[in-house]
């Protein structure tokens, strides 16, 4: 490209904090992530309005994964361009896309489980249904290598980044190295102050691309992910910044990966400890923040170092009695 194209983010309310999407002024415009079901109507059109732009005019919408906060908008922003623009997610989460019940049955199978809720199900089904504007098909299935035009000399690439969910995925404004990853780099978590990933193997290999490989000119976050002292980085970071948030990333992967490990090969107990059965890991990380406050990054967390230490103990049995 040989004119810089203008990225502007927009906040759109919801609950305790603002959701992020973002907005590629290109000759084929795009927003990124798309809120929930009122992020369309009450974030993005005056967001655009202001801009001299029209919500009609845009032509992608891509979503960084498949977690309701980011695609819950998605079939009313589909909507607002006259159903033109295409809807792009990888597939790996493009059932969270298709189906309201597929977020109710990620929760039961991960953090739902260590939750003592008993309404837990209920609660959930009652957020899809009202944050998530509409079931649909994605009009583009992506799985990383990808690179779509944007119109004139403007493209993005796709790059898998899995770890926060299955089917992650990095955008990259090609030529000035733009990078949108939605919640890909949690750094120390946002409003529950945890960060959360269901594939510790993959949350860390997909830092490590980002940091190695990619080295982002600009990176663009999905909240406002904090520091370990509490304070919040914006979520358009510079270079300097980019590279301080991934290696925070990744130093913080590692001390709670030991701390995972070492409670889970110590043998889990159920405790009255709101953090059962991973309290020696809140202990040992000092971690005194909520664990049931939605979205519970730290059970689903350590739900995903619990899983994996478990697979890795039965292919080890198998290789030996095999």
């Amino acid at each position: 490209m040989t004119t810089p194209v203008a990225v502007h983010p927009i906040v759109s309310p919801w609950g305790r904090f603002g959701l992020y999407s973002f907005f590629i002024d290109a000759p084929e415009p795009a927003i990124v992530d798309t809120g929930i079901a009122s992020s369309p109507a009450e974030g993005m059109v005056p967001a655009l309005e202001a801009i001299g732009r029209r919500i009609e005019d845009v032509r992608w919408i891509f979503l960084t994964h498949g977690h309701i906060d980011h695609i819950g908008g998605a079939y009313a922003l589909w909507e607002l361009t006259g159903r033109r623009a295409q809807v792009v997610i990888h597939e790996a989460d493009a059932p969270m896309l298709r189906s309201r019940r597929a977020h109710v049955d990620e929760y039961l199978a991960g953090r739902g489980q260590y939750l003592q809720d008993p309404d837990g199900e209920a609660k959930l089904t009652a957020a899809t249904n009202a944050v998530i504007s509409g079931e649909m098909e994605p009009a583009l299935l992506v799985r990383g290598g990808e690179t779509l035009s944007l119109g004139g000399d403007v493209t993005v690439s796709v790059r898998s980044i899995p770890g926060h969910t299955a089917g992650s995925v990095a955008y990259v404004l090609d030529g000035q190295n733009d990078v949108f990853v939605g919640d890909a780099v949690q750094v120390h978590g946002a409003a529950n102050g945890f960060p959360g990933f269901v594939d510790p193997a993959g949350y860390r290999k997909s830092l490590q691309y980002l940091n190695d490989e990619i080295r982002p000119q600009h990176l663009y976050l999905g909240h406002p992910y904090r520091r370990a002292d509490g304070t919040p980085y914006g979520v358009e970071l510079d270079a300097g910044q980019a590279r301080e948030a991934l290696q925070a990333s990744l130093e913080l992967e590692a001390r709670v990966r030991d701390a995972a490990c070492g409670c889970v090969a110590a043998g889990l107990q159920d405790t009255d400890s709101p953090y059962s059965p991973f309290a020696s890991v809140a202990g040992e990380l000092g971690y005194q923040g909520d664990p049931g406050l939605e979205p519970s990054p730290f059970f689903t967390t350590l739900h995903g170092y619990r899983t994996t230490m478990d697979h890795l103990t039965q292919d080890e049995e198998i290789s030996t009695h095999g």
